[in-house]
């Protein structure tokens, strides 16, 4: 809802907006305590956007609806410092304080502009809403910051924690270490189908001595895996297959008797290598 009343944050914003960001930028230096993460140069800059743009939108009478299509300029330049913070290492509380320090040397105009008290609780009422909520889009722009860098993380290390490695001319390997949900297997499939391709192998061994359990879920994932495998004309060994995986697997009821399975890694790759009519023999 928009203002009942003819505010005078907006003329004061432009009447005295030099003093203000003099004395916003004395309250931000003073509580800056990591002063090695931004310069005082860009700092100063930043204030001086954000004043500029702040006085701006607040011309059009709408200090109650951050939202609106008026606070759009406002709004990007927010968001912005938000990501540029949080990859700077600022802490949420860091951030949010760029708007939230500018309140100070706003009421203290306010109180000196206006001698009416009911008309000074008002004015000082609405900046401080507008502030809050200025300070909050701030907070909601950091978190999504930093979990689309989580989740940027997750998929790297993702990546990463299921290599396709070439044992030999035809024969992949891809070792599964950790536990195996829907996301990964999807990881898998992809790295293993896009390995088949480039290389042309006719064996794929999974290793999943470091999958520390299997489940009925795991299985399926293992069994999607080979499917697909297959269907880019390549068999499918399941090693590492464990004293205790093999006992989970027999109670629940797992079906692997389409698949071949090794204990080893050696014990697969041997089999891999009979398959491909290659034998391997001591001096």
């Amino acid at each position: 809802m928009e203002m009942t009343h003819s505010s005078k944050i907006p003329e004061i914003l432009k009447t005295h907006e030099t003093e203000l960001l003099s004395e916003w930028n004395q309250e931000l230096l003073a509580t800056n305590t990591r002063k090695g993460l931004i310069k005082e140069a860009e700092l100063r800059e930043e204030c001086r956007e954000f004043l500029k743009l702040l006085r701006s939108a607040a011309q059009s009478g709408n200090l109650s609806n951050v939202q609106a299509t008026e606070w759009r300029e406002v709004r990007e330049m927010l968001t912005s410092i938000s990501r540029s913070r949080s990859q700077k290492g600022f802490t949420p509380t860091e951030t949010a304080t760029f708007v939230f320090s500018f309140k100070r040397p706003l009421f203290d105009r306010l109180r000196q502009q206006l001698l009416d008290p009911a008309e000074l609780g008002e004015e000082v009422w609405q900046a401080t809403d507008l502030l809050d909520h200025l300070g909050l889009l701030v907070m909601e722009a950091y978190q999504k910051s930093r979990e689309e860098v989580i989740l940027r993380q997750q998929e790297e290390l993702m990546e990463l924690s299921t290599p396709v490695v070439k044992l030999w001319d035809g024969i992949l390997a891809l070792p599964i270490i950790g536990t195996l949900d829907s996301a990964r297997t999807q990881v898998v499939m992809e790295s293993l189908l896009q390995k088949i391709v480039e290389t042309g192998s006719e064996v794929a061994i999974i290793d999943i001595t470091g999958v520390p359990t299997v489940d009925t879920l795991t299985a399926q994932h293992l069994l999607k895996t080979v499917t697909a495998a297959r269907l880019m004309g390549a068999d499918c060994i399941i090693s590492g297959i464990r004293p205790q995986i093999a006992q989970t697997i027999v109670y629940l009821g797992i079906d692997l008797t389409d698949v071949i399975t090794k204990a080893t890694l050696a014990d697969a790759f041997l089999m891999a290598l009979k398959r491909m009519g290659t034998t391997i023999a001591r001096k």
